[in-house]
């Protein structure tokens, strides 16, 4: 991501060589929006990261308290969905009626997974270019997340919500929840042109073959 890009140039300065920002990509054929089966009597809040501790633990802080505001908002109750690991103390400390914890899963039940949501919630910070997030767009999967790291890039209005910070993010200072929470109504209020707004945005810029096709285009240039 050129996010990526700038914070390394900060920290160790311009390469005198060439260079080009190529985004991740994604099977569009593995992640698609169909057969989509979304619960119809609650609104479901989508988290997945490999891990949710050891410094994570503000992003699914921040889930957490989202769907726990969210709730009572809308015309449906919301439910937060959390995959990847989650040390046990930690679940203990954040457990909620709301929530569902399915671990650590195999990566090929992930397209299922995000076909079962109504929106999918970023909490890593500074992220440099999120598999999860392309992969939830691919499959018509609205995102929000806070503004921050690449997701201005990934992220387009038409596709999720991306809400300030309302601090250091730096200095993990905590975020604005409002914010968060006014993004998410936003969203939920109108699902249906954001899902199929991100499976067109995923399919014009993080298509795998794409993606691929540029690597080779600037390894073997001459």
């Amino acid at each position: 991501s050129r996010f990526a890009r700038d914070w390394w140039e900060r920290e160790h300065g311009i390469l005198d060589k060439p260079q080009v920002v190529i985004h991740n990509g994604v099977d569009l054929d593995l992640f698609a929006p169909e057969p989509a089966q979304r619960p119809p009597d609650r609104y479901r809040v989508l988290m997945v990261e490999a891990h949710h501790g050891g410094g994570y633990d503000q992003g699914l802080r921040s889930g957490v308290e989202l769907v726990s505001r969210l709730n009572g908002q809308l015309d449906k109750p919301v439910e937060l969905v959390v995959v990847g690991d989650v040390p046990p103390g930690l679940r203990q400390v954040f457990d909620q009626s709301f929530i569902t914890w399915l671990g650590v899963v195999d990566h090929a039940m992930i397209p299922e997974i995000d076909r079962s949501a109504h929106l999918f919630f970023s909490g890593d910070i500074n992220a440099a270019c999120p598999n999860a997030v392309l992969e939830a767009l691919a499959c018509g999967l609205p995102v929000v997340a806070y503004d921050t790291g690449s997701m201005a890039e990934l992220v387009p209005s038409s596709v999720g919500r991306l809400a300030p910070y309302g601090g250091n993010v730096w200095k993990l200072e905590l975020p604005d929840l409002n914010a968060l929470v006014q993004a998410a109504r936003e969203v939920l209020t109108s699902t249906a042109n954001f899902s199929l707004a991100a499976r067109q945005h995923a399919e014009s810029h993080f298509d795998i073959r794409n993606e691929a096709e540029s690597y080779l285009n600037f390894l073997l240039e001459d």
